[in-house]
């Protein structure tokens, strides 16, 4: 096993107004970080505030999901903005959770973009340096998460930031590296067995099937599993489990 310790974290708080969305008391207790969806995307006051308080009395880490403003869609539509926008909006949506997480005794220690703005910035640096820059201005100590190999990282890194490189246990791979589209058959794994013998291959190896069948290279700092996955609990279980009795410590991200 090249790596003894990773993050298990879960994007949670995708609830808003009346829609209940994802299992958040269920996956919680599995993981040792949540990604707090803050108010665009997914989420609302009410509901940022309800998950902080449940990770805080868990002891998981608490980070900010920042997205685009798309109710509507989720925030899985790709919007156009300026970089200045994204920056801004990025710098918003950190700083919202980070009060909140303040005023339950906690404290913000990592920040993920979510869906669209997650993999455009993936594959965009110019896009990636506005996402680090709001994320710096928020606060120079909060760690930035982003996709394996993708330039989300190199401008983390170039921000001054400290990055934790993403792999995820429930979702497909393209041969790029990239997520495979959730428009598209297979690309989520719902399978617990399946999701720990790729989570595990990812760790001894370093590296994910992908849907054509070749070996794609992946960094594993932190393992995503999605809130919105259905049956996420026992798949949260399950490679919480698989982590324990391979003997890999799950830590929350910059233990």
């Amino acid at each position: 096993m090249t790596r003894l310790q990773v993050d298990l974290n879960c994007d949670v708080g995708e609830s808003f107004g009346r829609y209940a969305i994802g299992d958040d008391e269920g996956v919680l207790p599995h993981v040792t970080s949540a990604n707090v969806a803050c108010g665009f995307h997914a989420g609302d006051p009410v509901i940022m505030r309800r998950t902080v308080r449940l990770a805080v009395r868990l002891g998981v880490a608490v980070g900010a999901h920042p997205g685009f403003p798309d109710l509507g869609g989720f925030g899985r539509r790709e919007l156009q903005a300026a970089p200045d926008e994204i920056e801004a909006m990025v710098l918003y949506q950190v700083s919202a959770l980070a009060g909140i997480a303040a005023a339950e005794g906690g404290r913000l220690r990592h920040v993920k973009p979510h869906g669209a703005l997650y993999n455009m910035a993936a594959r965009d640096r110019r896009l990636a340096d506005a996402v680090a820059r709001g994320v710096a201005a928020a606060g120079r100590e909060l760690i930035l998460v982003g996709l394996s190999g993708s330039h989300l990282l190199d401008a983390g890194r170039a921000a001054g930031l400290d990055v934790a490189s993403e792999a995820f246990a429930d979702r497909a791979y393209e041969a790029t590296g990239a997520l495979r589209s959730r428009s598209q058959p297979d690309s989520v794994i719902g399978d617990p067995a399946e999701a720990v013998e790729r989570v595990l291959r990812m760790l001894r190896e370093g590296a994910v099937t992908a849907v054509n069948g070749e070996a794609v290279a992946v960094r594993a700092d932190t393992i995503c599993i999605h809130g919105d996955t259905p049956g996420a609990a026992p798949l949260a279980a399950a490679v919480r489990a698989g982590l324990e009795a391979a003997g890999v410590a799950a830590v929350p991200p910059g233990a």
